[in-house]
């Protein structure tokens, strides 16, 4: 007999600050490479946040400060790739924590596994998700003939001896118009979306995205998936 897949352990924790889920990821990233957790997928969503890199700071920021403090909108510099990010009520965040073996020590694989999650999901949903070459996530075809392609995922990892942190971000039913405070991921020749402006009524709760993104990430990284007893 072959031996198992190993266990991806699911996490759900609702709505959590930027800051505090930028700790804990820190934290379990510690565990894993000690291999004092098994591999873990943490799901959530955050409060309106900007997230920025060392690498390009606030060069695609378009708010002030004085306008970000007036919208309770936080501004945090974290280390990721990419660029700039907007996280958002609305928008499942994926953190999988995952520690790198073998032929999986390939971070742009990585990230195309990240990705084929999410293409599976809209599949699911009668969405023909897209790759661009050059640009992480995942787009759509303009909602109109002439219009610019619209990124509906967002990703940027980082990998720590060969252990995963930050992930993913899907807008499901984000407010968009917070996107327009910033040019997001850098991509000023794209636009944004959601699976709700694109699905309308039609567009599932988060806990069905949830409950259907979980094992579709679980396959794409070859582990399988389990529950954790508490949050």
């Amino acid at each position: 007999m072959s031996d198992p897949a190993p266990v991806l352990r699911l996490r759900k924790l609702g709505t959590v600050p930027y800051r505090d889920a930028f700790d804990l990821q820190k934290q379990l990233r510690d565990q894993r490479q000690d291999d004092v957790i098994p591999d873990t997928l943490l799901l959530l969503e955050h409060p309106a946040v900007i997230t920025i890199t060392r690498r390009w700071g606030r060069t695609n920021v378009l708010a002030t400060d004085a306008l970000l403090a007036a919208r309770g909108i936080d501004l945090v510099e974290v280390d990721r790739g990419g660029d700039v990010t907007v996280h958002a009520p609305g928008q499942l965040v994926a953190y999988p924590i995952v520690k790198l073996e073998g032929e999986e020590r390939d971070l742009p694989r990585y990230v195309r596994a990240l990705e084929q999650a999410v293409l599976d999901v809209m599949a699911g949903l009668g969405l023909a998700g897209q790759r661009i070459p050059g640009e992480s996530g995942v787009f759509l075809d303009p909602p109109a003939p002439g219009g610019r392609m619209e990124k509906i995922c967002a990703v940027g990892v980082k990998g720590t001896r060969f252990v995963t942190s930050h992930g993913l971000a899907f807008n499901v039913t984000t407010d968009l118009s917070v996107f327009s405070l910033v040019v997001p991921c850098g991509l000023q020749h794209r636009g944004v979306t959601s699976l709700q402006a694109r699905l309308g009524a039609r567009t599932p709760p988060m806990d069905a995205v949830m409950d259907t993104l979980a094992p579709a990430l679980a396959r794409a990284l070859g582990r399988r998936l389990e529950a954790a007893a508490g949050p």
